[in-house]
C-alpha cells in the first residue's frame, strides 16, 4: 500500500497507523485531511501493524494515535493487539472505530476495557461525509498527545536559565498550566544568545522573554504571571482605581472559584479572581481527569481551568494572576471587606475564598533540599517527557496521585506508587485503581513511605520503609512526585472567620453556636463572618473532588446575591 506523503509534510511529522483488515484504505481515506501534518501508514493485521510501528519508530518518529478496527484477522481480541502496541509506543493514544453492522454488537466486550484505561475511545467509523463528530474525538485526543507528548513547534515565551535552575523550572510549569507554550533553553544556546540581545549584559537568570511582552528577570513566579497574564489595562491601573469596591472578590482560581465567577459575572455582578499562582489550583495539574461530567474521553485539568477562564472573562470577570492575599480585613457595619498584598488593595462587598489547598510537606530534610532538582510538589506534568527511560516514584494514595501516575507511565520506565494504606481503593476512585492495575510499568507499594533521599545535585535514589516492619530499601528514582493530601491556605484569614482545628473555614451550621446570629446558622456556604463565605477545598467537609469545588462555586452566588440584595431575596 503506498505511503506517499504529502510535499508539505514535515520531515519528521509524527505518523497515524490505521489497523484494519477490511477498511484500512476507507480509513486511510477519512483521516486525509490529517495529511498535511501527520505520516499516514495502514496495516490489514495485528502483526503488521507492529511491523509497521517498529518502522516508524526506527525512523525516529513519533506515533500519535493507533486507530483500530474492533475486530482484526489474527487477533481475536482488539484489546491484546493494543497492549502489544502499547509496549512500542507507550505514550501514543489508542482509538477503536467499528463499522455500522459491528457497532452494537462489539461495545459489550469492549467497554469495560476503556474503563481501564487500555484505550482512549470507541468510535463509529464515519459513513458519509464531514462526520465532525468523530473527527472532534480524533481532534481532541491529538490536541492532548500534542501537548503533553511533544515540544511545542511554536512557542509564545522563552525561558533561559542554567541548568538545574529551580525557579526557571516552576516558570515553565506554570506556563504549561496557564496553557502558554514555552521553551527553556540553556544561555550559551542559540535561544540563549538571541534572548539575551535583549537584555543587559550583566543581567541574572532566568531571563523571560516574549515577543509582546517586556524581557522579565525572573524572581518568582508570581512576578511573571503578572507579566504575562494581568491585562496591560489592569497593570496600568493607578492605586486609586484599584481600590475600587467590586461585588465579588473571588480568592483563588481553582475550580470553585473559576465556577463562581462564571456565575456571578454572568449574572451582572462585577467579579475579580485573586490568584497567586496558575489558573486551575490543584485541579488544573491533572493530566487527565476521567470522572467530569460531560467528558467522556476525559479532559486535562489545564484544559478544563482555561476554558472556564475564557468563560468567565466572555462574561467579564476580571483576572489577577500573581496577586497573593496576605491578608483580609473583615468589613463592619456594612463597610466593605479589603483585600491586602504587598503591593494592592481590593474593596469587594462580598468575598468568596476559594483558596484551595497545599500539598503536605514530606518532612524529610533530604527530599526536601533535592525541591526542584528531581522532587516536585504536584504533578508538574511539563516534567513529564523529561521522565521517558526512567525510574519514577509518586507518593499519594488520592485521585491526583492516580492520575500522575497514569500519565507518567507513558515516558517512565516504571513508576511506583507509595502509599501508607493498606490498599489504594480506600482514597481512590475505582476507574483509577483499575488502569493502575492493568499497567504494567506501575507498581504499588503499600504500607510504605519515603524516609530518605540523595544524589549528587539531583535527586538519583530514594529510600522506602514498610509502616509495617520497619524494612528499608534503597532504589532509583530520578523523578519523585509528591502528592500528600491536603492542607488549606487560610493564614490570610481573620479571627472573625471560623476554622476547625486543622485550620478549614468552617461554614453553615458546622460554625460554633456561640457565632450564630440571632440563634439561626450561617447559610451552608456562608463563613461566620456577614459576607464572607467559602467554596471548595478550603471549606470543612468538602469533598476534594473537581465537580463537588465546581458546584460549590456555583452554589455560592446565590447566596451572595441575598447578601447584596437581601430585598431581593
Amino acid at each position: 500500500m503506498s505511503d506517499t506523503r504529502p510535499a508539505a509534510q514535515a520531515p519528521d511529522a509524527p505518523a497515524l497507523v490505521l489497523v484494519s483488515g477490511d477498511h484500512a484504505e476507507a480509513l486511510r481515506e477519512e483521516f486525509w485531511r490529517y495529511s498535511r501534518e501527520y505520516d499516514l501508514r495502514t496495516a490489514t493485521s495485528c502483526a503488521e501493524a507492529c511491523r509497521v510501528i517498529e518502522g516508524v519508530v526506527g525512523e525516529g518518529r513519533p506515533v500519535a494515535m493507533v486507530v483500530s478496527d474492533s475486530r482484526l484477522p489474527d487477533e481475536d481480541n482488539v484489546l491484546a493487539a493494543f497492549a502489544q502496541w502499547r509496549q512500542l509506543v507507550p505514550n501514543a493514544r489508542r482509538l477503536v472505530v467499528a463499522p455500522f453492522d459491528r457497532f452494537l454488537a462489539d461495545a459489550p466486550g469492549l467497554r469495560a476495557g476503556m474503563a481501564k484505561g487500555k484505550y482512549d475511545a470507541y468510535l463509529l467509523m464515519p459513513r458519509g461525509v464531514r462526520d465532525e463528530e468523530f473527527h472532534h474525538a480524533v481532534t481532541e485526543l491529538l490536541s492532548d498527545w500534542n501537548w503533553t507528548s511533544t515540544d511545542p513547534d511554536v512557542v509564545v515565551a522563552k525561558i533561559v536559565a542554567p541548568e538545574g535552575d529551580v525557579v526557571a523550572q516552576q516558570i515553565r510549569d506554570f506556563f504549561d498550566r496557564m496553557g502558554l507554550p514555552s521553551r527553556v533553553a540553556l544561555p550559551d544556546s542559540e535561544i540563549g544568545r538571541h534572548v539575551a540581545e535583549h537584555f543587559p549584559a550583566d543581567a541574572g537568570y532566568p531571563r523571560v522573554w516574549a515577543a509582546n511582552r517586556d524581557p522579565v528577570v525572573a524572581t518568582s513566579v508570581s512576578q511573571v504571571a503578572r507579566s504575562f497574564f494581568d491585562t496591560r489595562a489592569e497593570r496600568d491601573l493607578d492605586a486609586e482605581t484599584r481600590r475600587d469596591v467590586v461585588d465579588v472578590a473571588v480568592v483563588g482560581g481553582g475550580p470553585a472559584g473559576l465556577a463562581t465567577a462564571v456565575y456571578a459575572a454572568s449574572e451582572g455582578l462585577s467579579t475579580v479572581v485573586l490568584d497567586s499562582s496558575a489558573i486551575g489550583g490543584q485541579a488544573g495539574t491533572s493530566s487527565m481527569i476521567r470522572n467530569y461530567l460531560g467528558f467522556p474521553r476525559g479532559v486535562s485539568g489545564m484544559r478544563l481551568a482555561q476554558r472556564a477562564r475564557n468563560q468567565a472573562l466572555r462574561f467579564g470577570t476580571r483576572f489577577h494572576t500573581g496577586w497573593e492575599v496576605e491578608q483580609l480585613v473583615a468589613g463592619c457595619d456594612g463597610a466593605p471587606h479589603r483585600l491586602l498584598g504587598t503591593d494592592f488593595e481590593l474593596a469587594g462587598r462580598s468575598v468568596v475564598v476559594a483558596s484551595g489547598v497545599r500539598y503536605r510537606s514530606l518532612g524529610v530534610p533530604a527530599v526536601e533540599q533535592l525541591v526542584g532538582r528531581g522532587v516536585n510538589y504536584g504533578a508538574a506534568m511539563s516534567l513529564s517527557r523529561e521522565m521517558e527511560d526512567q525510574d519514577v516514584v509518586v507518593v499519594g494514595g488520592g485521585n491526583s496521585a492516580g492520575q500522575a501516575a497514569v500519565h507518567l507511565a507513558r515516558f517512565a520506565r516504571s513508576v511506583t506508587v507509595v502509599v501508607r494504606r493498606p490498599a489504594l481503593a480506600e482514597t481512590m476512585s475505582a476507574y483509577l485503581v483499575g488502569e493502575i492495575e492493568f499497567n504494567p510499568r506501575i507498581s504499588v507499594e503499600t504500607c510504605t513511605r519515603v524516609v530518605d533521599a540523595g544524589g549528587e545535585g539531583r535527586l538519583d535514589w530514594v529510600v522506602l520503609e514498610s509502616t509495617e516492619t520497619g524494612e528499608r530499601r534503597r532504589r532509583p528514582a530520578y523523578g519523585l512526585f509528591l502528592l500528600l493530601g491536603a492542607e488549606p491556605h487560610c493564614g490570610w484569614l481573620p479571627p472573625e472567620v471560623a476554622r476547625d482545628e486543622r485550620g478549614f473555614v468552617l461554614t453553615g451550621r458546622d460554625v460554633p453556636k456561640s457565632l450564630w446570629a440571632d440563634g439561626l446558622p450561617p447559610e451552608n456556604l456562608a463563613t461566620s463572618a456577614p459576607g464572607i463565605f467559602a467554596a471548595g477545598d478550603v471549606r470543612a467537609g468538602s469533598m476534594k473532588r473537581v465537580a463537588a469545588a465546581t458546584g460549590e462555586g456555583a452554589s455560592v452566588v446565590p447566596l451572595v446575591h441575598a447578601w447584596l440584595a437581601p430585598g431581593d431575596a
